[in-house]
């Protein structure tokens, strides 16, 4: 296992869907509320040492034409009406001031925003990553942030999916394939 090492210049954080509409869901192995409070003390750190925080949402247009609606095998939970505060970040995570919020409209949070300008520009070469869920949301920017060569921390409990199975499988065999695996605890020791 490599050491942990943040350069405070280079790195910013990436907290995905953490928002009224997602952390209402039932999640594992932790549970939102615990993934919540785990990410909400590693924003807390990156804003003292004026780290960038990034906080990521999924939102969709009033007429929908925006959500993605291929043929699939295992159709996902149909989004339906959705209250109107299902996209704001959760009051915990903020946004805080100097914190930067994307909108995507699909899983991942490079496709279609601006958060590679944006940390491009800020000479940033690490994210920290978390946020729910796994194997969807945070494994979806994690491939894209791997392939534009971005280096990567994974938060590993400041992140949950629908199942310990998709959780497991995604922080045991697929990201450590494109980053470093860590706990909240020492992301924290780092900065």
């Amino acid at each position: 296992m490599s050491e942990l090492s943040i350069d405070s210049k280079k790195t910013a954080l990436v907290v995905i869907d953490l928002q009224k509409g997602i952390v209402g869901r039932e999640t594992a192995p932790y549970s939102a509320a615990s993934v919540v409070d785990n990410a909400s003390h590693i924003a807390d750190a990156f804003r003292a040492k004026k780290m960038p925080v990034f906080l990521v949402r999924v939102s969709m247009s009033e007429d929908g034409k925006d959500r993605l609606n291929p043929v699939t095998d295992d159709q996902m939970m149909g989004m339906g009406s959705l209250p109107s505060d299902w996209a704001e970040i959760v009051p915990k995570m903020g946004p805080k001031k100097d914190d930067f919020v994307i909108t995507k409209h699909q899983w991942g949070a490079f496709y279609g925003t601006e958060l590679d300008l944006l940390l491009r520009r800020r000479g940033i070469d690490t994210i920290v990553l978390c946020g729910i869920s796994t194997n969807i949301g945070v494994e979806s920017t994690a491939r894209f942030a791997y392939e534009f060569g971005y280096n990567q921390v994974f938060i590993e409990d400041a992140m949950a999916a629908l199942s310990d199975e998709e959780h497991n499988f995604t922080t045991t065999k697929t990201l450590p394939r494109m980053g470093l695996v860590r706990s909240t605890k020492q992301v924290l020791a780092a900065i």
